[in-house]
C-alpha cells in the first residue's frame, strides 16, 4: 500500500461510497499530505443510520447467532490477510511507532474479534429463574438478553484500530448494527476497516456503516437521532459530557470512555531505578497520547531528587524519531495544534513554579515534542489536574502513604493508576484505596481483550472489552408465565 495520496470511500448500506467533498489527512511524522477522506454530511449520517435501522429491524442479524459468528470469524481472517497494509497505514497516519503496532495499536486489537466470536459461541442469552408461588398460582420466570439496537460509535485519533474493534466486535457479536465514525485526524485507518468489511466479509448491508467527517454536526446527528439506541464514545471528557446531555433528550443509553490523569505511586521500599524507568517509558508510549497513561508520578519527598534524576536518565534512553523505524520508541504528536497545546501547558507549569528538568521543546520536521519531565509539581496545579495528552510527566512529592493516596485520588478523573513496592501485599492494599477503574501493581499489565477497561468519576461510564464490554450492548428482558395445573402435576 502506498503511503501518499490515499483516497478512501465511506461504507454506507453495504456500498463503498465516495463523498462529494473530501478533507486531508497528514502524516504527523513529516507534516506531508497523506491522503483524502470523504467529508460526510448530515445527510450521509442520516442515510447510514437508516441503513443500520433497517438491517436491525427487518433482517435476522439480531437473532441469527450462527450468521454473526460466521461473519466475525471471516472479519478476523480479513484482518489477518491485510494486517501489514493496516500496519503501514496506522504508522503513517497515527504516527504510531512500528513496535507499538505489534501490540495495542494493531495486533492485540485484532485479537478482540476472536475473543468476542468465542464469547458469542458460548454465551447464554437466557437465564432461568425458576418458579415462584404468587396469588395462588405458580409462575415461571426467566430473563432474555437482547441486542440494544442501532449503535453510534465515535472514535478518537490515538488508537484507531483498538478503539474501532473494541466497539465494533462486541456490538456485532451482541446482534447490534453500527454506524462507526472515525476521528478526523485518522480517518483513513478507520475507512480501511470499512473497506475490508465491504470487500472481504459476508456482513450484510447496513449492519456496519463507516463514516469520516470533519463536521461537528455529523457527530451531533449520531448522538441525537431518534433511530440510534446507544451511543459509545471515546474521547475528551468535555465532549463526552456534551454527548451525554444531547443523548438525555431521548434517554439514549451512553457508554463513555473519557479522560484520565492517572498517578503512579512509588513507595519508599520500591526499586527506584526500575520504577523510574517504567515511569519514563510509560509516559512516552505513543507520545503520551493515551488516556490511561500515568502522567503523574508520586514519590516520597525524601527521595524526590534522586528519583527525578533516575527518570530523567530513563527519558534520555527513549529513542524519538521516524515511527516506521523498528528501533523508534516514540513518534510524533498527532498534529501541530496538539503540539502547541502541550507546549503551552508545559510553559504555564514552569510559570506556576514547576521545575523543568528536561525536554519542553519542539522537534522538527513533523510534530514531535521532546520527552518532558517536570519536578516539584503542586498537586493542585493545572499540569497535575488537567489531561495533557503529550509526553509530559509531572513529579509530585508526598509525605506518607496516606498523603500519596489523597493526592492520587485528588482528581476529577479515575481511569487508571499504578504502584511500585517491594511488598506485593502492601501494594495491593494501596491499590484498593485508589478510585480508578484499572490499576497496575509492580508493572502488571491489565490491558487484554478479556479484561474490562473503563473508569470512575469523569473518566466515563461503562466498560470496554471483556464480558462487561459485550454486555454493554445488550438489553435485559424479564418474562414470566403462569404454570398450568397439569404442568405442575407432571
Amino acid at each position: 500500500m502506498t503511503t501518499t495520496h490515499i483516497v478512501k470511500s465511506q461504507l454506507i448500506d453495504g456500498k463503498l461510497t465516495p463523498a462529494e467533498t473530501t478533507f486531508p489527512s497528514h502524516n504527523p511524522a513529516t507534516g506531508a499530505l497523506l491522503g483524502h477522506a470523504p467529508d460526510a454530511t448530515t445527510a450521509d449520517a442520516e442515510t447510514a443510520i437508516a441503513a443500520a435501522r433497517r438491517a436491525f429491524d427487518t433482517t435476522d442479524w439480531s437473532t441469527n447467532r450462527e450468521l454473526r459468528l460466521r461473519c466475525l470469524r471471516r472479519l478476523r481472517t480479513a484482518l489477518d490477510e491485510h494486517r501489514e497494509e493496516l500496519r503501514e497505514l496506522t504508522i503513517a497516519e497515527a504516527g504510531a511507532p512500528r513496535r507499538l503496532t505489534h501490540g495495542p495499536q494493531l495486533d492485540e486489537p485484532i485479537g478482540l474479534v476472536t475473543y468476542y466470536a468465542d464469547l458469542l459461541e458460548s454465551y447464554e442469552f437466557t437465564e432461568d429463574l425458576g418458579d415462584k408461588e404468587s396469588r395462588g398460582q405458580r409462575h415461571h420466570r426467566w430473563v432474555e438478553k437482547e441486542p440494544a439496537g442501532v449503535v453510534a460509535a465515535i472514535l478518537p485519533y490515538n488508537f484507531p484500530n483498538q478503539l474501532a474493534l473494541a466497539k465494533l466486535a462486541p456490538a456485532l457479536a451482541a446482534g447490534c448494527t453500527v454506524v462507526l465514525k472515525g476521528a478526523p485526524q485518522t480517518p483513513l485507518t478507520t475507512l480501511a476497516l470499512g473497506e475490508l468489511i465491504a470487500e472481504h466479509t459476508d456482513i450484510p448491508p447496513g449492519v456496519v456503516n463507516v463514516l469520516s467527517s470533519s463536521r461537528a454536526e455529523v457527530g451531533e446527528v449520531l448522538t441525537t437521532h431518534p433511530d440510534v439506541d446507544l451511543v459509545t464514545f471515546t474521547g475528551a471528557t468535555a465532549t463526552g459530557s456534551r454527548i451525554m446531555a444531547a443523548a438525555s433528550v431521548s434517554v439514549k443509553r451512553v457508554f463513555l470512555e473519557l479522560g484520565g490523569k492517572s498517578a503512579m505511586i512509588v513507595l519508599e521500599d520500591a526499586d527506584f531505578t526500575k520504577a523510574a524507568m517504567f515511569a519514563a517509558f510509560t509516559i512516552c508510549s505513543h507520545s503520551g497520547q493515551g488516556c490511561a497513561l500515568t502522567s503523574r508520578l508520586l514519590v516520597p519527598r525524601a527521595h524526590h531528587d534522586r528519583i527525578v534524576q533516575l527518570v530523567a536518565a530513563g527519558m534520555e534512553r527513549v529513542r524519538v524519531g521516524d515511527p516506521s523505524d523498528p528501533k523508534t520508541a516514540m513518534g510524533p504528536l498527532i498534529s501541530e495544534q496538539q503540539r502547541d497545546k502541550v507546549d503551552a501547558m508545559v510553559r504555564r507549569a514552569v510559570e506556576a513554579g514547576a521545575t523543568l528538568v528536561r525536554g519542553g521543546r519542539r522537534i522538527d520536521p513533523g510534530w514531535f515534542y521532546e520527552p518532558t519531565l517536570l519536578a516539584g509539581v503542586d498537586p493542585d496545579s493545572e499540569i497535575a489536574q488537567e489531561e495533557v495528552f503529550g509526553p509530559v510527566l509531572a513529579v509530585i512529592p508526598y509525605d506518607d502513604e496516606d498523603d500519596a493516596v489523597r493526592i492520587a485520588n485528588h482528581s476529577r478523573y479515575g481511569l487508571s493508576g499504578a504502584v511500585h513496592s517491594a511488598d506485593d501485599e502492601r501494594a495491593i492494599r494501596l491499590a484498593r484505596r485508589i478510585r480508578t477503574g484499572t490499576f497496575s501493581i509492580n508493572g502488571g499489565n491489565y490491558f487484554s481483550p478479556d479484561v474490562p477497561f473503563g473508569g470512575y468519576k469523569q473518566s466515563g461510564i461503562g466498560r470496554e472489552s471483556g464480558r462487561s464490554g459485550f454486555e454493554e450492548f445488550l438489553e435485559e428482558k424479564a418474562l414470566a408465565r403462569v404454570v398450568l395445573p397439569e404442568e405442575a402435576a407432571s
